[in-house]
């Protein structure tokens, strides 16, 4: 799993989640391994929190 996974309890953006899933996806060349794969689901909860949060702040 990559290096730069934040400390428990911080918080980064969508936009930054989302290029990190990128990233991921264009180092994996298209294939996910098994650690990447792992690596990948964390990233997805992780955006798909940070999307909700920004959604409840805008409101």
């Amino acid at each position: 799993m990559s290096t730069n996974s934040p400390t428990p309890g911080s918080v980064r953006s969508a936009a930054a989640l989302n290029e990190q899933i990128r990233a991921l996806w264009i180092r994996s060349g298209g294939y996910l391994s098994a650690q990447e794969r792992i690596e990948y689901e964390l990233l997805v909860v992780q955006w798909a929190a940070a999307v909700q949060e920004e959604i409840v702040e805008a409101a």
